[in-house]
């Protein structure tokens, strides 16, 4: 079972990820292309090449774990960036959820019905 705690980092590789990889082929990549330590207690995020597999890569208090998972339909949603990214994130690309931008409704309206008050 994953346990992420606040001070757990959550890091996205953005490269397309060879899913024949385990535990010693995924260390290799964080260990080289991330140049980062797999033992560090952060959680390492793969997503294959079309974007219907994932795995996320951990230390789990005595040793790596590895968790899977593969889409029948459908792709996961990939954040834009690449490094660190928050539980929220990771959330999002595992429910498959897609995020949009938040934007407020009224833009600027208080401004426009503050000079209409002023003008009466």
């Amino acid at each position: 079972m994953i346990s992420l705690t606040t001070a757990t980092r959550i890091y996205l590789y953005r490269g397309a990820c060879d899913m024949r990889k385990s535990f010693d082929g995924l260390c290799g990549i964080i260990r080289s292309e991330l140049e980062m330590d797999p033992l560090s207690g952060s959680l390492f995020v793969f997503v294959n090449g079309n974007r219907k597999m994932v795995k996320l890569l951990y230390w789990d208090q005595d040793g790596l774990a590895l968790w899977y998972k593969r889409l029948e339909e459908g792709k996961f949603i990939v954040p834009d960036r690449s490094g660190c990214i928050d539980r929220r994130d990771l959330t999002l690309l595992l429910e498959g959820i897609v995020p949009k931008r938040i934007e407020k409704r009224y833009v600027g309206a208080h401004l426009s019905d503050e000079k209409s008050i002023e003008k009466t």
